[in-house]
């Protein structure tokens, strides 16, 4: 066999191959950072795999990448979720509102599938709420606390938790480090045994601890206004001691 043909047969193998990965994902196919360990790093390994998403209630149309960006567009109120299940790890996302108002969220340790009675599953949401909300929604002619919108943190639907800055049962962070509509603000969510701390821009200014559920999936929401995300990366950290009742339902 000369060299041309075993270089054409090598591409047809190629294509093939790539055909049957492309077809096998899932709904949904960012390209996030995902699978890293720290024993990975520390063994030099510093390329991770794609984070890979699942429509579960949103649609075809609902998100889309644009250059480094993923957009949602906001409705239908749903989200997409992770392929697989974390229990202890660090999460990083970067993102931003383009509407004054807008709400939405990542949760975490949640659900493959939303309550029956809500389009949003049970778990803990990490909350995304642009500054202008507070005066959208007032309340017999008062302003909610702008710490509220930013970096809110609380169990939903089934999952509770106990928070360290109490508004109620939720979590409101101690410090308004949040950015407005059009503007890049960064999370880091450090994730370990029921317990939840979030750096907002460079600072950790809210906790939760004690979450009913400790592992679970990972969902971006689609709530309304139109959001983009970048830069989101998750790092797996050990796992740690958890009962058979922490962990959600398999799918």
């Amino acid at each position: 066999m000369n060299i041309s043909l075993k270089l054409f047969c090598a591409m047809v193998l190629l294509w093939t191959s790539a055909t049957k990965a492309l077809q096998a994902q899932p709904a949904h196919s960012f390209t996030f950072g995902e699978g890293l360990s720290f024993d990975d790093l520390l063994a030099g390994k510093h390329k991770g795999s794609a984070l890979r998403w699942i429509d579960v209630n949103t649609s075809d149309t609902s998100w889309y990448k644009e250059k480094d960006k993923l957009v949602g567009k906001g409705w239908p109120i749903g989200v997409v979720r992770s392929e697989k299940m974390y229990q202890n790890f660090i999460l990083e996302v970067e993102w931003r509102h383009m509407e004054k108002g807008g709400n939405s969220g990542i949760f975490v340790w949640c659900d493959a599938q939303p309550e029956a009675h809500n389009r949003l599953p049970s778990g803990v949401e990490v909350q995304m709420l642009e500054l202008d909300w507070v005066n959208q929604h007032k309340v017999n002619g008062q302003e909610p606390p702008i710490a509220y919108v930013h970096g809110e943190l609380f169990g939903a639907g089934k999952t509770t938790t106990t928070p360290d800055n109490p508004r109620g049962v939720r979590s409101k962070s101690i410090e308004n480090r949040c950015l407005g509509v059009g503007e890049w603000n960064r999370y880091r969510v450090v994730c370990v045994d029921g317990t939840i701390k979030l750096s907002v821009n460079g600072k950790f200014v809210n906790g939760i601890r004690e979450s009913s559920k400790r592992k679970g999936y990972l969902c971006l929401e689609s709530e309304g206004a139109k959001i983009e995300f970048r830069n989101l990366k998750v790092i797996s950290l050990g796992e740690g001691y958890i009962l058979p009742e922490q962990v959600v339902d398999v799918l």
